[in-house]
C-alpha cells in the first residue's frame, strides 16, 4: 500500500511540472554554445602559440577574433529573448577542449603537433556547426528572424573555417608532419 501512494505521488510531481517547449530547448542549447564560445576564446591563444605552422598559427588568430564576434551575436540574441547573456557548463566542449590540450602536451616539439592541432580544432568546428544548425532552424520554427539572420552569419563563418583548416591539412600540414616522419628514417 505505500509503495503505491508513494508511486502515485511521484506521478503526480512529474505530470505538475511545467512542459517545456521548443523555446526553452533553445534558450538552454544558447547558454551552451555561449559556454563552448567563452571556453573556445580561452583556448585558441593556446594552440596558436603551440602551432608550430605560421599558417596554423595565423588561422587559430583569424578564428579567435570571429569568435569574439559570435559571441556579440549570442549576446544580441539573449537580449532579443529578454534574458541574460549566460552560458552553462557544456560537456562536450569540455571533453574537445582537454582533448585538444592532451594533443598539446603528447606531441609538444613532434612533427605531427601540428596535424594534431588541426583535428582538435575541427572537432570544435563541427560541433558548432551542428549546434549553430540546429539553433538557426529552431530560431526560424519559432519565428525569430531576426536570430535566424545572425546564427545564420555564424554558421556560415564556423563552415567556412572548417573549409579552410581542410584546406590546410591536406595541403601542407599532414605532408609536413608524413615528411618529417619519413625524414627522420631515412
Amino acid at each position: 500500500m505505500a509503495k503505491r501512494a508513494q508511486k502515485k505521488q511521484a506521478t503526480s510531481r512529474r505530470t505538475r511540472q511545467p512542459q517545456k517547449k521548443l523555446s526553452d530547448l533553445f534558450h538552454e542549447t544558447l547558454k551552451d554554445i555561449y559556454f563552448a564560445e567563452h571556453k573556445i576564446i580561452k583556448t585558441l591563444p593556446k594552440m596558436a602559440k603551440a602551432a608550430r605552422s605560421r599558417e596554423l598559427a595565423s588561422a587559430f588568430t583569424k578564428h579567435l577574433r570571429e569568435t569574439q564576434g559570435q559571441v556579440k551575436r549570442l549576446d544580441k540574441i539573449f537580449r532579443m529573448l529578454g534574458k541574460p547573456a549566460r552560458g552553462k557548463p557544456c560537456e562536450a566542449i569540455i571533453g574537445i577542449t582537454d582533448e585538444g590540450a592532451e594533443i598539446m602536451r603528447d606531441f609538444k616539439g613532434m612533427p605531427a603537433l601540428d596535424a594534431g592541432l588541426l583535428s582538435a580544432a575541427q572537432a570544435v568546428e563541427h560541433y558548432e556547426i551542428s549546434r549553430y544548425g540546429t539553433l538557426r532552424t529552431w530560431a526560424k520554427e519559432l519565428g525569430m528572424s531576426d536570430a535566424v539572420q545572425l546564427l545564420q552569419a555564424t554558421l556560415e563563418e564556423e563552415e567556412a573555417t572548417d573549409h579552410a583548416l581542410t584546406e590546410l591539412a591536406t595541403s601542407v600540414i599532414n605532408l609536413e608532419a608524413e615528411q618529417e616522419k619519413m625524414l627522420e628514417a631515412a
